[in-house]
């Protein structure tokens, strides 16, 4: 921690979350992997440069939407929390459509909310569910440009992983169904296999993403310079300034910018002028809004 004395406490405190969040998610990664790899066999057969990785950002990178919304839809379907809930906070389900970008305030308050909510439940119970909720809501959502994307990795006998703010458990369901490696995501913590309601560091977003990828090429032997990383999100700069080939996919405003700046490549699999400016699909107008909302529930339990 010596590199970081010329930081500020608060900024020294942040840093260290952030290291602790993506070392946290590094490990979550590898060890998930490697309880289900066949002793002595790889995952995927190494056909290619064995030093070089893909990583993928999750929300409206590979899928649709918010991953964490889409469980929200999932828990309130299986009554984790009341409807009256659903009236109360639909408001930040449609922003989050139109705006297409992530607040903070916002974020605090979904960690909060969404940690008291699976409190006390356990992990295996929140797996299982997080199978069922990618059948029911998140399938349908996968975008088939990014998802040619990773096959092309896969083929090209590299390894892929999901980076997500998203809970591990659910951001590793996902990346089962895809076929990809593994999948770093946010770690709560838990006791004999239960969830006590707090995190390990801090949601992995922003900076604790690019500290994640950073933690598991170190521990996979990865060449940074020879990796490639996908995102829509400015927040997500960090992370993609740490490769040799770093994408854009339906960037927002910033990122677009960004990357036009540096001459990073560009992928935008939405359609319409209006999806590429909020960076959500044309087609999902006010309906897919109404729909939605369900997931804002996701982000809040009710304050009694």
């Amino acid at each position: 921690m010596a590199a970081l004395g010329w930081l500020t406490p608060r900024r020294r405190s942040a840093t260290a979350r952030s290291v602790l969040a993506g070392e946290a998610s590094a490990e979550a990664a590898r060890k998930s992997t490697q309880e289900t790899r066949p002793p002595g066999e790889p995952v995927f057969p190494v056909l290619g440069d064995d030093r070089a990785a893909a990583f993928f950002d999750l929300d409206n990178t590979v899928m649709q939407g918010a991953a964490l919304f889409h469980f929200g839809r999932g828990l309130y379907k299986r009554k984790f929390f009341e409807t009256r809930d659903l009236v109360r906070f639909a408001w930040q389900q449609a922003w989050f459509r139109l705006a297409g970008v992530e607040d903070p305030e916002h974020m605090q308050e979904a960690r909060d909310s969404a940690l008291s909510i699976v409190k006390g439940h356990r992990v295996s119970e929140l797996q299982s569910i997080g199978e069922e909720i990618y059948d029911e809501y998140m399938a349908e959502r996968i975008w088939p440009g990014t998802r040619a994307l990773a096959q092309a990795h896969l083929d090209a006998g590299q390894k892929v992983w999901l980076v997500t703010a998203a809970p591990v458990e659910i951001a590793q369901v996902i990346a089962r169904r895809l076929g990809l490696t593994g999948a770093l995501g946010t770690v709560a913590e838990s006791v004999d296999g239960v969830y006590t309601g707090r995190l390990v560091g801090e949601p992995l977003h922003g900076p604790a993403k690019a500290e994640a990828v950073r933690a598991l090429a170190a521990a996979e032997g990865l060449d940074l310079s020879r990796c490639a990383a996908y995102s829509d999100s400015h927040n997500d700069i960090p992370m993609l300034s740490l490769v040799g080939h770093p994408y854009a996919i339906n960037p927002d405003s910033k990122l677009r910018k960004h990357a036009r700046e540096l001459e990073w490549r560009l992928r935008d699999y939405r359609t319409g002028r209006k999806a590429a400016k909020v960076g959500i699909p044309a087609a999902a107008g006010v309906g897919a809004v109404a729909g939605g909302t369900a997931a804002a529930i996701a982000l809040h339990r009710r304050r009694r």
